[in-house]
C-alpha cells in the first residue's frame, strides 16, 4: 500500500470512530488525556501516533468491538511503518591501501615549507640541521643570566638563578590546582549523572475504568432559567445554544444550576459508584450584576430524582432527592438515587445534580468516587471547558424578556408580582 494510502486509510477509521460518537474533539481529547488539535491530526490524516494506545482507548471510548479494534491495529501499523523515513543505505567501505616500505623511500632532507630541523633518514639516523641564511645557532653564554635562542630569531631570557626556582614553583602550584579542580568538576558531573540514570521511573497511572460527560447548561424542565450578565445580552436564546451565548456574553448561572453527569463503564467489568461530593474551591460576594429570566417559568409533568447541592452551607452535600410522575391519572413518586449502585458500558448512569446558592459568587466540582476490580479512586467533575462550575446569587435584581415589546423589562413593568 502507498505511504499516502496507509495514512489515509487510518485517518478515515479514526474519523469514523469519532463521528459514531458523536462528540467533540475537546471532549474525547479530555478523555484521552490529549489535546483536541492532536485528536483532529489524527483524523485529518497530518500525523500518525507514536503507539497505538491513545488510539485504542479511543475505540474503547467510542464502543468499538474486539474485530473493530484490530482493524484499527492493522491500519496504524502500516501507517506508522508509512511514515517513518526510509533507513539510509550503508556507505562502501574504503579500499585498503598498500602498506609503504620505510626501505624504499628516499632520505627527505629539511625543507624550508616544511618548517626546519632534523628528520630522520632511512635507517633513523638524525641528519644534521642546515644553517640558517641568517647565520649559525649561537651558544648560550656563561654568566649570571643565561639566553636562549633559535636561528633567525632575537635572544630570549630566561630567568635563572632564585627567580628561576621561584617561577618553576608558581608553575608546579597552578598546575596542580588545575588538575584537582578538573577531577572534582568531573566527579560531580558523574555523580549527578549516575543519579539520573538510577532514578526509578515513577509508576505508570492506569486510567479509570469509566468515561463521563457533562452538561451544566440545563434549563429547569427545558425553559426556565437565569443569568446574571454585566449588559443587556440581547435577546434570550433557544435552549440548546444556552452554552455559546452565555460563553460569548460572559455570563454567569444565577441563583440556580442544574448539572446532568452521564457516567459509563469502559468495559463489561462493573464500575460501582460510592458517592458523589461537592468542593467548593471559591466564595465571593455575589455578582452585582442583573439577573435575566430565560422565561416567566413553567412547568413540566416529569419532575426526575436528582440530587440537591445548598453551596450557601459551610460543607455541602449531595442530597438525593425523590423525584416524581404526573403524566398518568394518579401520578407516582420517583424513588431517590442511592449510592451504591453500578454502571457498564451497556448499562449508563445519568445524575441530575441541582446547586442553588443566594449569598455566595461560587466555584465548586464534584468527586465521583467509584471502585472496580479491586482498585478504586475518585474522579473529578468539571463543566465543558473543563474549569469549575460557577454560579452566583442574584443580588442585582432579575428582568424578564418582553417579546412583542422586544426588551428586557422589570417585574414591575410586566404587572406581575413576586
Amino acid at each position: 500500500m502507498p505511504k499516502d494510502a496507509a495514512v489515509e486509510e487510518f485517518a478515515r477509521l479514526v474519523r469514523a470512530l469519532k463521528a459514531r460518537d458523536g462528540r467533540s474533539y475537546e471532549a474525547l481529547g479530555r478523555r484521552l488525556n490529549v489535546s483536541a488539535s492532536t485528536l483532529h491530526r489524527y483524523c485529518s490524516a497530518a500525523t500518525v501516533p507514536e503507539d497505538f494506545a491513545v488510539v485504542d482507548r479511543l475505540a474503547v471510548l467510542c464502543g468499538a468491538d474486539a474485530e473493530q479494534r484490530r482493524t484499527l491495529e492493522e491500519a496504524w501499523a502500516l501507517a506508522d511503518r508509512a511514515r517513518r523515513p526510509p533507513a539510509p543505505e550503508p556507505e562502501p567501505a574504503p579500499e585498503p591501501r598498500p602498506a609503504a616500505d620505510p626501505a624504499s623511500e628516499p632520505a627527505r632532507a629539511s625543507d624550508p615549507a616544511c618548517g626546519s630541523g632534523p628528520v630522520s633518514g632511512p635507517a633513523g639516523a638524525r641528519l644534521p640541521v642546515p644553517v640558517s641564511a641568517a647565520g649559525p645557532v649561537r651558544q648560550p653564554e656563561d654568566g649570571p643570566e643565561a639566553t636562549a635562542a633559535v636561528a633567525g630569531d632575537a635572544p630570549r631570557r630566561l630567568p635563572s638563578g632564585p627567580g628561576r626556582r621561584r617561577w618553576w614553583r608558581v608553575g608546579l602550584v597552578l598546575g596542580a590546582l588545575a588538575v584537582v579542580g578538573a577531577v572534582t568538576l568531573g566527579a560531580v558531573l558523574l555523580d549527578g549523572r549516575s543519579g539520573e540514570r538510577e532514578a526509578p521511573a515513577a509508576p505508570a497511572v492506569p486510567p479509570p475504568p469509566l468515561t463521563w460527560t457533562v452538561a451544566s447548561h440545563i434549563w429547569t424542565n427545558g425553559c426556565g432559567h437565569t443569568y446574571l450578565a454585566e449588559r443587556s445580552p440581547g435577546p434570550p436564546p433557544e435552549a440548546a445554544d444556552a452554552r455559546s451565548w452565555a460563553a460569548s456574553r460572559g455570563a454567569v448561572h444565577g441563583g440556580e444550576m442544574l448539572v446532568r453527569l452521564s457516567v459509563q463503564g469502559k468495559g463489561t467489568a462493573a464500575v460501582v459508584l460510592q458517592g458523589l461530593h461537592v468542593r467548593v474551591v471559591g466564595r465571593g460576594t455575589p455578582l452585582p450584576w442583573t439577573g435575566y429570566r430565560m422565561d416567566d417559568g413553567c412547568g413540566g409533568a416529569v419532575t426526575p430524582r436528582r440530587f440537591e447541592v445548598d453551596l450557601d452551607r459551610p460543607r455541602p452535600v449531595a442530597r438525593a432527592l425523590d423525584g416524581y410522575d404526573a403524566s398518568g391519572q394518579e401520578g407516582r413518586t420517583i424513588p431517590a438515587v442511592s449510592f451504591p449502585y453500578k454502571v457498564t458500558a451497556a448499562e449508563p448512569e445519568e445524575l441530575l445534580v441541582f446547586a442553588r446558592t443566594a449569598d455566595c459568587d461560587c466555584r465548586w466540582y464534584l468527586e465521583l468516587e467509584w471502585s472496580s476490580e479491586g482498585r478504586s479512586g475518585t474522579t473529578r467533575i468539571t463543566d465543558e471547558e473543563g474549569r469549575p462550575f460557577r454560579i452566583s446569587g442574584t443580588a442585582g435584581g432579575t428582568v424578564a424578556y418582553d417579546t412583542a415589546k422586544g426588551r428586557w423589562i422589570t417585574v414591575s413593568e410586566s404587572g406581575q408580582s413576586g
